[in-house]
């Protein structure tokens, strides 16, 4: 039986690689985008709906499908503040993990972030953390959480911090290993494929991947 996905953060370097393994993957034979400004891709199994975020109640009825991939993200300097930052870090995911409980989704799979932690001082891991406390406290079925550590792959816009550490993470990558494996950079394509993969799994309950597990999920990434 085919199985129907909703896809939020599709225009994000996670989320699209996300849609277009959806998009290929035959288990899925929906796949709906909550955007903000329509992606330029057409399929058959696509369907898209341009929603405001701040009211998602109102697209509830959109949202009644069998498994939910929530890759919202965004940095501080392109949100344009803290506040700003954690509508879409935090009261975006948790929205629509609330939607999710009401319909009855079987699956929720969030990315937050490695070093995730509510009691950080650091803000963008506290408010990280944050999230996966609050959706965690939510009733539903099973939820999986993604950990990756910084990204790889190409984006529309680059980051300072991403242009800094990525070529440093890689030089370091021979010497992270160990307890300290979970700090290598990852490529974007291997968590959406990671997050695709634990979905059609029979896993139940919460479930927690490091950085480190995410890249050896058996799993072939295309």
């Amino acid at each position: 039986m085919e199985k129907s996905a909703l896809l939020l953060g599709a225009s994000g370097l996670v989320g699209g690689h996300c849609l277009r393994l959806l998009l290929e993957d035959q288990n899925y034979g929906k796949v709906i985008l909550f955007v903000r400004k329509p992606i330029a891709l057409q399929h058959a199994k696509l369907e898209q709906h341009v929603i405001d975020f701040d009211h998602l109640e109102k697209y509830s009825h959109l949202a009644k499908v069998n498994d939910v991939f929530c890759c919202l993200g965004t940095t501080i300097k392109k949100a344009g503040s803290q506040e700003a930052f954690r509508k879409v870090d935090f009261t975006y995911p948790v929205e629509i993990a609330k939607i999710a409980a009401q319909n009855g989704v079987e699956k929720f799979l969030i990315i937050t972030a490695l070093g995730a932690n509510p009691n950080s001082s650091v803000f963008y891991n506290r408010v990280k953390g944050e999230v996966e406390v609050a959706v965690t406290k939510l009733p539903l079925k099973v939820i999986h959480i993604f950990r990756p550590s910084l990204l790889l792959g190409k984006r529309e816009e680059r980051r300072m911090g991403e242009k800094i550490g990525e070529p440093l993470l890689k030089a370091l990558k021979i010497f992270l290993f160990g307890p300290f494996r979970k700090y290598r950079a990852i490529e974007a394509t291997i968590v959406a494929a990671a997050m695709i993969q634990v979905a059609k799994q029979n896993l139940q309950g919460i479930n927690i991947f490091e950085s480190d597990q995410i890249q050896h999920l058996n799993f072939s990434p295309k």
